[in-house]
């Protein structure tokens, strides 16, 4: 399932290509030290850049991590934890350890979240398949929906019972964010202090560089053909994660349909955002968080953000205006294009 990409294509891609954010704002010239290697999991490209070329065994398991883990999470392969749940509704479950640890994350953020964020939407998730382009029908939409409740799932240690027969597990939402954080947990311990993961736009970044500068992070302009930034901002050590209406979507018949689906209608969300990110201490918090604010919208999202002084938040309206929360220009250089 992995298909090896050289890794500086790789990362001028993100900035100019990809409509995956937050991107690279740049792609200098690598130093001899820095090695990088990058691959397809989670139906994105992945990449991984460390500034230490004695360290190569230590990329290589971060890849072999992302290769586990897809094996755990992933709601499509059939031998994976969550298709094992999904397959066996109203059965005990006996998962990894990372997996039972990853539903309980998913599933406090439902309660935080009051539903908005909910791993339970898989069903609703497999109606809107975008590789189709085409829209559900209303009466499947509203079946699926009605089955979208966190509330259902048990998760008992490494035992998981999924208490609804139609429903399904998706922990697409969380589980990138939690990989890249296992990943610079275990590069940590290697005595790694510089580097750099991006699974699919969710970026994590380890200390600053070695020149003890920050690393640039690009959120791409909606809709931009080749990536443009609309604003980059200076961060270390921390994680960096968009959700954005442009990163999958179709058109029909004069409406855009994306990704961000609300599990209340279980319809593409619809409130006049175009993005939010957030900067976080762990990818994970910053992955869910992303989802749960974008649902929220501008006024209630910007509410949670200024009541956890832990994170910060850019949103991007229609209009492609841009919304700093309170606390994020004290906090991070940033730069408008």
């Amino acid at each position: 399932m992995k298909k090896t990409i050289p890794a500086l294509l790789f990362f001028c891609t993100i900035l100019f290509l990809s409509a995956q954010i937050p991107t690279l704002s740049g792609c200098a010239p690598k130093k001899p030290a820095t090695i990088s290697d990058s691959g397809f999991y989670f139906d994105t490209v992945i990449g991984i850049t460390l500034y230490d070329s004695s360290k190569q065994y230590a990329l290589s398991h971060c890849m072999e991590m992302a290769q586990t883990f897809e094996s755990y999470f992933s709601n499509t392969l059939p031998d994976s934890d969550v298709s094992k749940i999904n397959a066996h509704p109203l059965e005990p479950i006996e998962v990894h350890p990372e997996t039972a640890e990853l539903i309980q994350k998913g599933l406090s953020y439902g309660e935080k979240s009051g539903g908005r964020f909910d791993i339970t939407i898989g069903k609703l998730s497999a109606l809107w398949a975008f590789e189709k382009q085409t829209v559900p029908k209303t009466k499947e939409i509203k079946k699926a929906a009605k089955h979208v409740d966190y509330k259902n799932v048990v998760a008992d240690g490494n035992t998981v019972t999924l208490n609804d027969p139609h429903a399904a597990l998706d922990l697409g939402g969380i589980a990138k964010g939690y990989i890249a954080d296992k990943m610079k947990e275990y590069l940590e311990n290697e005595g790694i202090t510089s580097g750099l993961i991006n699974l699919g736009g969710n970026v994590l970044t380890l200390g600053q560089k070695p020149d003890h500068t920050d690393y640039t992070i690009g959120i791409q302009k909606p809709f931009s053909d080749d990536g443009t930034p609309i604003v980059s901002v200076d961060v270390e050590d921390e994680s960096v994660v968009t959700s954005g209406v442009y990163q999958r979507y179709f058109e029909a018949d004069g409406v855009l349909y994306h990704h961000i689906i609300d599990p209340h209608t279980g319809y593409p969300c619809d409130n006049g955002l175009h993005s939010v990110t957030i900067l976080s201490q762990s990818s994970a918090d910053g992955d869910a968080l992303s989802t749960m604010v974008f649902l929220m919208g501008l006024e209630d999202g910007m509410s949670y953000v200024e009541a956890d002084p832990s994170i910060e938040a850019i949103f991007i309206t229609e209009d492609n205006a841009l919304h700093y929360s309170s606390g994020f220009s004290s906090k991070y250089p940033y730069k408008e294009y």
